[in-house]
């Protein structure tokens, strides 16, 4: 049974939390490139591991992200001017750099060295793949960004939609390797029951990597097949899925990288980077974001009962909730656990295997770093950066053959 201080541990980001302090060693996404399209645009606010924050854009291109509240009285800075390579508070004038160097106090007197002894909270950023990237950890531990696949893949197989999830985060990166919920919660053929039967109780395994676990499913197809899926769990809060991120995009073979970051303990930024080797059009493009809003707010969400409709749950859809993509039915299951689950309460079972292995590895990665270790996946000096390779693969291999024949066969690292 899971305890009530381990639930406390992996669920709360604040500074100075365990899991906090391990986000915090990593490079997490802050929010989407277009948000802050051009330089000098207005700031937007952004709520991050519990931490009240202001990104811009500068005049030469660069992006800030600094703490929302002006070193001098606390007025927020989202209402401050972007100008001239910096961001001016409209209480006092003071102006900041996206170092957080204090450049100016127009209303301290002309000689005054006052700004020189002050420096505000500012994180360094990284923008790649129409994501901005920050590193908030201790300046001298920071990382290099490891170099997966969407670093270097060409910006028109690319496609990047965040969406809010009120709940924890937790809750949601559980659901990506729990594979058996598939079999039900996302099955919009109730004609095919005999699948339910088939292959709602699969085969799993778990196996520790570098860079944090792979969760491995073997369903039995027939007599001589099974249909195998491998998925990555990437540390600190990371996942690889495999298949098509939408039924639009299934005439091509394409992968999702998913970003579990949480803005504070009860709600999470949910990030899909959907990837393929053939472009996107803009008609796609346009689809795939279609179940979210331009406040990236799901369409479906609490409030509308996920628009589920009962008559098609009694004819058609296990769940009655007609999505875009998967990820609009998982939202359902995870938001209605409650902002952060009581996990005391629960009844695990064989097919939470992987669920298990997942909290574990969440577990000892922060307690390496409580111990003053370096957390898992981790890299600073240049060596074994490269994670291109690294893929979720799904296949049918032959019954009782091994998952990894599957992952050799595809010539990638799972």
């Amino acid at each position: 049974m899971f305890s009530r201080e381990e639930n406390e541990f992996l669920t709360r980001v604040a500074p100075g939390t365990p899991i906090g302090n391990l986000m915090r060693r990593y490079w997490i996404p802050a929010l989407l490139s277009e948000e802050i399209s051009l330089p000098d645009c207005a700031p937007v606010r952004v709520r991050l591991l519990g931490e009240d924050l202001v990104a811009f854009r500068n005049s030469n291109g660069k992006i800030g992200l600094l703490d929302e509240h002006c070193s001098h009285r606390g007025t927020s800075l989202f209402f401050g001017r972007n100008e001239a390579c910096g961001l001016r508070c409209i209480y006092h004038g003071w102006k900041y750099d996206v170092e957080g160097n204090v450049l100016e106090t127009p209303a301290e007197p002309a000689d005054s060295d006052f700004k020189k002894k002050i420096h505000h909270t500012a994180y360094p950023c990284h923008e790649t793949a129409g994501i901005v990237f920050t590193y908030m950890g201790p300046p001298q531990k920071m990382p290099l960004m490891p170099a997966y696949e969407w670093v270097s893949l060409p910006a028109d197989r690319m496609h990047v939609v965040k969406a809010y999830l009120d709940c924890n985060y937790l809750q949601g990166i559980e659901g990506d390797f729990d594979s058996s919920h598939t079999s039900f919660l996302h099955c919009n053929n109730l004609a095919d029951l005999a699948r339910l039967n088939r292959d709602g109780a699969p085969a799993l395994e778990a196996e520790a990597t570098e860079y944090g676990m792979r969760a491995i499913s073997i369903r039995k197809l027939s007599a001589d097949q099974s249909y195998v899926r491998i998925s990555p769990f990437i540390l600190p809060a990371f996942s690889i899925v495999p298949g098509p991120a939408t039924a639009k995009f299934e005439e091509h073979d394409s992968r999702a990288f998913r970003f579990w970051i949480p803005r504070d303990d009860t709600s999470t930024w949910f990030y899909i980077l959907t990837m393929r080797d053939a472009p996107f059009s803009d008609d796609e493009r346009a689809a795939a974001r279609s179940w979210v809003d331009s406040n990236y707010r799901r369409v479906r969400n609490a409030g509308n009962d996920y628009l589920q409709d009962r008559e098609l749950q009694k004819t058609r859809s296990y769940s009655g909730i007609k999505a875009v993509i998967p990820a609009e039915q998982d939202a359902c299951a995870t938001e209605s656990m409650g902002p952060v689950y009581d996990r005391t309460r629960e009844h695990l079972g064989y097919s939470d295997k992987t669920i298990i292995a997942l909290r574990k590895t969440l577990l000892l990665a922060a307690k390496s770093v409580q111990e003053g270790r370096k957390p898992p996946h981790v890299i600073v000096d240049g060596k074994d950066n490269d994670f291109s390779r690294l893929r979720a693969v799904k296949g049918v291999l032959p019954a009782n053959s091994s998952w990894r024949e599957l992952a050799e066969s595809e010539k990638v690292t799972v």
